[in-house]
């Protein structure tokens, strides 16, 4: 199965495309791709879009929000991610209205749902 990098726009490896679900470097996943590209987190919200440098991007204003999907089903186990990966490509210049989620936003692409947590209280 295929497996692409992603990058954040300082050249940073922070996670992996496979098929179309996305980890981070610690293998747990943290959401996925529908066809047109566009991100959703693990528990459906929408995150952005998959550049074609293989960077995670979303407009810095969203006026409406995307509707809500239903994730694919949660993979069973961790994945095992490379001891090394490529360096990241030469990337363009973002414009003002456009940001990187892995820089500005690492939060949209979490692990797990952190409503599901327990409260300390």
């Amino acid at each position: 199965m295929p497996q692409f990098p992603l990058y954040s726009s300082r050249g940073e490896w922070k996670g992996m495309l496979v098929e179309n679900l996305i980890y981070n470097p610690q293998g747990e996943w943290i959401g996925w791709v529908d066809q047109d590209r566009k991100i959703f987190s693990v528990v459906g919200e929408y995150v952005g879009w998959l550049n074609k440098d293989f960077r995670v991007l979303r407009k810095r204003v969203v006026e409406r929000s995307a509707p809500r999907r239903s994730p694919p089903a949660r993979p069973p186990e961790r994945l095992r991610m490379p001891v090394n990966v490529p360096l990241a490509p030469l990337m363009a210049e973002l414009t003002y209205d456009t940001i990187d989620v892995f820089e500005d936003m690492p939060e949209l692409l979490s692990p797990f749902d952190l409503d599901q947590l327990a409260d300390i209280d």
